[in-house]
Parts: C-alpha cells; sequence; structure tokens
C-alpha cells in the first residue's frame, strides 16, 4: 500500500488499515514531509554530538554543568511561560499506550493528566502508530467506545469535566519510521511522525476545547536537542495559523547528561516549557550506558535496589523541584509502576503502601504532581498530594533554596550501599525475555510481576547484566558475572516460561527471538545504544 501520488511521502511495507485515509491525509503528511526536510538534518548532527559526548566521558569518568552556558543558569530574571489552566493542576498522571480500551480508561481515571505514550509504552508497529491518532482524534470529537470481546464490558467517556488532560509522548530522536519514507527513501524521524500527525490533526481542535497540543518529550540528553523541539514548536505553530506558545512541553529529565543542563533545557524551551518529570528506569539506564566503562564506582545494584531515596537519586530529584521552581516551571515525580492483583490482597496491601511512602515523599519534597500506571493507583496518589496542595494547583511556591547539589553528587553511584545479586541477574533475564517477547508482539506496556514494565525497564535490564559481566561482579552465592552463567540463567527462565504458560501458547509467541535478543544486547561487546534498535529490525507489522 503506498499513499496517494500527491504526497511528498510513501507508506511502504504496510498493510492497509482501517480508517487509515483520516490520518494519512496528503495535508498531514505534507505537514511531516516539511519537518522531515527542515530539521531531520539537525536531528542527525545531534544525534553524532551523542557519540562523541559519550567518548568523552569513556575517557574522563566524569560529567560537570556546563561552562559556556554558567550565565543562562546564574541569570535569575528568566522564568518560562505561565502555565494554562487545563495544565496548572497536575497533582496525578497516569501513562499508558493510546490503544482504544486505554484511550477511554485514561481519560476515565480521575487522573488530571494522561500521558498518552507513542514511546516506551507502546511498540511501534504501524496500526499502533496510525490508530493510537486515530483513537486520540476520535476521543476529542467524542466518537469513541469499546466494547470487550471476551468479558463483554463496554467503556464510555465519562463528560468532558471529568476528563484527563492529554500530554503526548511522540518517539525520542533515535527511531526511524520504517513504514514512511521520503522521495529518496530515506525514513523519517518517528518523533516527526508522531509530532506531525498529531498536531495537523488536533491543534485546533484542542484549542476549541480549552485545551492545546501538549507533549512530553523524551531521552532528551542536551539543551541542544530541546533548542531544536523549540525551533519544530515555532515553525509547526506559525506553518498552521496556530498562536506562538500554544504548544507546551514537560521534558523528562530521564538521562545522565540532562540532568546537568535542567536549567538550560527549560531557557531553550521557555516560551512552550511546562515543566520537568524524574524518569526513574531510563535514568539509570542512561548512567549505566554512559559510564559503562568507568570501574566499579560506577556499578549499580539490583534496581528495585536503586530506590528514590539513594543519595544520587536524592540528588537528581531534588535538584529537579528547585530548578523548576526556580523558573516558574512544574516537577513532575516518577512512575508508580505496581499493577494491583485481582488475587492476593496481601501482595497489594504492601505495594499500596510502598506506594503511599514514595507519593508522600514526593508532595513532602516539593514535586507538583507523579506518575501511575494504574487507575487504582490514582486515589492513594491523590492522597498524598492533596495532604500537601488543599485547594492550590502546584506548590511552584516552595523554591527549595535549601537544595545544594554539587556535580559529583549526581554520579556519586558507590554512596549506595547495596550490591548485585544472583537473584537480581535472575529477574533481569526474565522481565528482559517476557517483556521483548511482549513488545515483538506489537505491546509496549506489560505487567510483569505485579509491574507493568516498559522499554525503560527492559533497557536497565539488559544494561545492568551487561555491566556486571564487563565489571566482573561477584555475587554473594560466589558465582562470577559470566557470558556462560547468563546463558544459562536464560535458558533456565527460558523452560520456566514453557512449563508456566504451556505448549500451545509458548509455540504461539516469540519466545525464543526474545530470549536470542536479550542475550545478543546483554552480551555483545559492541553494546547497543538502544534495545529498540535491534529488535525494530524484527518487530512485525
Amino acid at each position: 500500500m503506498s499513499a496517494a501520488a500527491s504526497s511528498p511521502l510513501t507508506v511502504v511495507d504496510a498493510e492497509p488499515l482501517p480508517r487509515q485515509e483520516e490520518v494519512l491525509t496528503d495535508a498531514a503528511l505534507g505537514f511531516v514531509a516539511e519537518l522531515h526536510r527542515r530539521f531531520t538534518p539537525r536531528r542527525d548532527e545531534l544525534l553524532a554530538r551523542r557519540a562523541e559526548r559519550r567518548a568523552e566521558i569513556a575517557r574522563t569518568s566524569t560529567l560537570d554543568f556546563l561552562p559556556e552556558t554558567a550565565a543562562i543558569r546564574a541569570d535569575d530574571s528568566w522564568t518560562v511561560a505561565p502555565a494554562p489552566d487545563a495544565l496548572n493542576d497536575r497533582r496525578v498522571e497516569i501513562t499508558g499506550p493510546t490503544d482504544r480500551k486505554m484511550t477511554i480508561n485514561a481519560l476515565n481515571s480521575g487522573a488530571k493528566v494522561w500521558l498518552a505514550d507513542f514511546e516506551d509504552a507502546s511498540a511501534p508497529t504501524w496500526e499502533n502508530v496510525v490508530l493510537g491518532q486515530l483513537n486520540l482524534s476520535d476521543a476529542y470529537r467524542r466518537n469513541i467506545d469499546f466494547t470487550d470481546a471476551v468479558s463483554g464490558k463496554s467503556y464510555a467517556l465519562k463528560a468532558d469535566d471529568e476528563l484527563a488532560t492529554v500530554v503526548m509522548r511522540p518517539r525520542g530522536w533515535h527511531l526511524d519510521d520504517r513504514h514512511l519514507v521520503d522521495a529518496d527513501g530515506r525514513q523519517v524521524p518517528g518523533a516527526f511522525v508522531d509530532f506531525g500527525l498529531y498536531f495537523f490533526h488536533n491543534a485546533r481542535r484542542l484549542l476549541d476545547l480549552g485545551k492545546g497540543p501538549y507533549f512530553y518529550l523524551p531521552k532528551t540528553e542536551s539543551h541542544l536537542e530541546a533548542r531544536l523541539w523549540n525551533d519544530v514548536f515555532v515553525f509547526a505553530q506559525d506553518r498552521l495559523g496556530i498562536p506562538q506558545g500554544t504548544i507546551r512541553a514537560t521534558v523528562l529529565i530521564e538521562t545522565i547528561t540532562a540532568a546537568y543542563e535542567m536549567e538550560e533545557i527549560l531557557y531553550e524551551l521557555r516560551d512552550h516549557a511546562s515543566g520537568l518529570n524524574a524518569g526513574r528506569w531510563d535514568y539509570l539506564f542512561s548512567i549505566v550506558k554512559n559510564f559503562r566503562d568507568g570501574g566499579a564506582k560506577f556499578v549499580l545494584p539490583d534496581r528495585n535496589a536503586v530506590t528514590m531515596t539513594a543519595p544520587f537519586m536524592r540528588a537528581y530529584t531534588e535538584l529537579l523541584v528547585r530548578t523548576c521552581h526556580k523558573r516558574g516551571a512544574h516537577a513532575i515525580g516518577g512512575m508508580a509502576a505496581f499493577i494491583p492483583s485481582r488475587r492476593d490482597e496481601e501482595v497489594n496491601k504492601v505495594a499500596f503502601e510502598k506506594v503511599k511512602a514514595d507519593k508522600d515523599r514526593e508532595a513532602d519534597d516539593g514535586f507538583d504532581g507523579s506518575w501511575v500506571a494504574h487507575p487504582d493507583l490514582v486515589p492513594i496518589a491523590m492522597e498524598s498530594f492533596d495532604r500537601v496542595l488543599g485547594d492550590r494547583p502546584n506548590q511552584k511556591d516552595r523554591l527549595r533554596e535549601d537544595v545544594r547539589v554539587e556535580a559529583a553528587d549526581l554520579i556519586a553511584i558507590d554512596s549506595l550501599d547495596a550490591e548485585p545479586t544472583y537473584g537480581g541477574l535472575v529477574n533481569a533475564v526474565q522481565v528482559g525475555i517476557r517483556y521483548i517477547e511482549a513488545w515483538l508482539r506489537g505491546l509496549g506496556a506489560v505487567a510483569i510481576f505485579n509491574l507493568m514494565e516498559d522499554a525503560a525497564t527492559a533497557e536497565i535490564s539488559r544494561s545492568q547484566i551487561w555491566q556486571w559481566i564487563n565489571a566482573g561482579v561477584v555475587f554473594e552465592n560466589g558465582e562470577r558475572a559470566t557470558a556462560e552463567l547468563v546463558r544459562k540463567v536464560a535458558a533456565e527462565a527460558l523452560a520456566d516460561i514453557r512449563a508456566e504458560i504451556g505448549e500451545e501458547a509458548y509455540a504461539a509467541g516469540h519466545w525464543q527471538q526474545a530470549h536470542d535478543l536479550l542475550l545478543q544486547v546483554a552480551l555483545d561487546e559492541d553494546y547497543a545504544d538502544f534495545l529498540t534498535l535491534p529488535a525494530y529490525e524484527r518487530l512485525e507489522g
């Protein structure tokens, strides 16, 4: 199937989808093509700059605040634009992909904001990319319902004033979309596909609804990447006749390099900035990726042992709150990924207590809101922030001038009193295989062991395996982390899964492929920048 001949872009290697013509109009594809033509060369330069910076970190094993932008940090006169009414109260945000059922449930969840995700919670099949756009447009037109084929349960939207505000997350800069190519056969960056189609179809519609086109920007590594997004926003608003400043962006500080450029990122986006978010798992993944040659002092313990109370994580989150409030932006906390059990109330009780403690800490630290992965967690997080905020929409007046974070504090990994364990290795392998298998079936958000996992958790799993092997970690049982040990654990995990789900389900899945891909990205000497790059080559659809 191909787009119409008059379109400057062509859809390749994709089966026709129902109602795709409503999304893939010539005008919409023309807009995406303009974004691609104007901005992909700069995107390419910034990806090359990432590699150069990573090489410098490998050489020095350190990072610091940028001397060339010291004047921006020292200038107390600038702030970001005031938040629009629809984004002023963000005390609880729910995250999830844009399938039809999730779209309805997230909007109805009682959360103030829904992060409608085309990134880590969505495997980028063409169906997910196109129909996700359609689902959002249908929701804004109130032309959406869903009936579960198994349970027969029907889902429909509540009244408009009860619905969450949508903040859409496009794909990161690194991932191109193989199904959309220009006249030279060059793939269009997924970020421009997701942003462009959404903005083109919905910007005016959202303004008519009293809201606007709001975005989460993922995996940003520098203020120069934020500058590129700002230039994209300026062009897009001009091109479609939308008032400048209508777009608002919240940047995920989920890379270690971005943590040293928070103020500069807000400065570059200041007319369009809404806030910053503390993205925990990708942040840990980024630390491993950047400091993987740094020796024992950069070795992370089991991922579940790295809580937000770890000293280097406290430094990161407290600096984020101080930075945001100094500049008039929202500070949004991390994910509560627990998925309630329908069978084990004791599991729920323990988990709910942990979620409450986590959200209480964030609210007390000055965050203006936080993330949850399941509607049952919305009331728990809401209670934590209601206790601190009361009737106020946020607590940006808490400037946290008591916070003092030095450059070294952000990478003081060895300040955490915990070690990698054999059980942590087994968990990393199990989560990696199970998540990748689901991703290869087109699912980006997957419940595994009562936690909602997405691509970020798979990244930290495979990165820790890689790091432990290359650092020669010896576990508490006396076994050394080696490729041979990981292969043994992976074989056992695969056998356990086979016994657990049965031969028919095992044969119907992508289990061997997932096992092989995990071992590839965890054991290859040449560390892959992103798991999703080799995984995308194997993704059907």
